[in-house]
């Protein structure tokens, strides 16, 4: 399968801090990678240098078959970028957005329109199409801000963080809409702190911490690694006390048993599969571990 992103060696800093330190990944054409990392983690500042906002200090990244420092105009032509604030004017209608991007970006007044048609249809916006985008939802607002980024069909689309604060069926719908633009060969690099969407959305997934790769596979690779079940150890009010792996043995059971009792407090034992999270943290021992979606499956 041919390469759409090839990064060696990346690094990135600002004064004396360094963001991105030796950074490494590849990324398949038409598949859906996922970055995960904390807040401060690096991944908008890697998300910036790959789409040629900054210049690395180091390294090098080839996107589309171009390098992002030599030859950043040849990147820009062939990717798309939306990013965590929703990048469309409140006083133009849906159609007027996508039209004036369609013009700016060279295509005549009648093509732009039909693209505006086109785009608003399959991103599901072609009632609200003659609104103006200040009376749209949130995930309104983000879908149309996705299809902006389609206006010229992009080889490679940029999403940072492209749900945060979008409500769980919003958030699930444009799930489905990401996985529906890699099907049709378009290549999707994401960032992310919300575990359940890299797990269902992304065919792999890295976690970058201090400023390098730490693991990169498939999530049900990542998670595997991890071992066997884990008991989680709750109190009463559904606190979690701790997390024991498990091979399903009466041991680690009455192990479990023995924390809850220890720490006089009545609650649970159950048993779950290993998450991200726990992926996470064990490759990220002592950061702070990346925020977990409540919402039931």
């Amino acid at each position: 399968m041919n390469t759409a992103i090839r990064v060696r060696g990346l690094r990135k800093t600002f004064g004396a801090h360094t963001v991105l330190e030796e950074m490494d990944l590849d990324v398949s054409s038409g598949e859906i990678f996922a970055l995960l990392g904390p807040n401060g983690a690096g991944k908008t500042t890697a998300i910036s240098v790959l789409t040629t906002l900054q210049r690395p200090d180091g390294g090098s990244a080839i996107v589309a078959g171009y390098d992002v420092t030599t030859s950043p105009d040849e990147v820009k032509r062939r990717i798309s970028l939306t990013g965590q604030s929703v990048a469309v004017d409140s006083i133009l209608t849906g159609t007027e957005n996508l039209v004036m991007l369609g013009r700016l970006s060279g295509l005549t007044p009648r093509a732009a329109r039909k693209r505006a048609g086109d785009l608003l249809r399959h991103f599901g916006l072609t009632d609200a199409a003659t609104k103006r985008v200040g009376s749209y939802s949130g995930g309104m607002r983000r879908r149309l801000d996705l299809a902006m980024s389609f206006v010229v069909t992009p080889e490679v689309l940029f999403l940072d963080e492209p749900t945060t604060g979008l409500d769980t069926i919003s958030r699930r719908e444009l799930w489905g809409l990401i996985r529906t633009l890699a099907d049709a060969g378009t290549t999707v690099f994401l960032t992310t702190q919300y575990l359940e969407e890299a797990d269902r959305l992304a065919d792999r997934v890295a976690v970058l911490h201090n400023g390098r790769i730490v693991a990169s596979d498939a999530p049900a690779a990542l998670k595997a690694r991890i071992g066997g079940d884990v008991l989680e150890v709750r109190d009463r009010h559904d606190g979690l006390l701790q997390a024991v792996p498990t091979d399903g043995s009466v041991a680690d059971l009455r192990r479990a048993l023995d924390i809850l009792e220890h720490a006089g407090a009545e609650g649970t034992v159950t048993l779950r599969r290993p998450s991200l999270d726990d992926v996470f943290v064990s490759l990220t021992a002592g950061s702070a571990s990346l925020r977990v979606l409540e919402e039931s499956a």
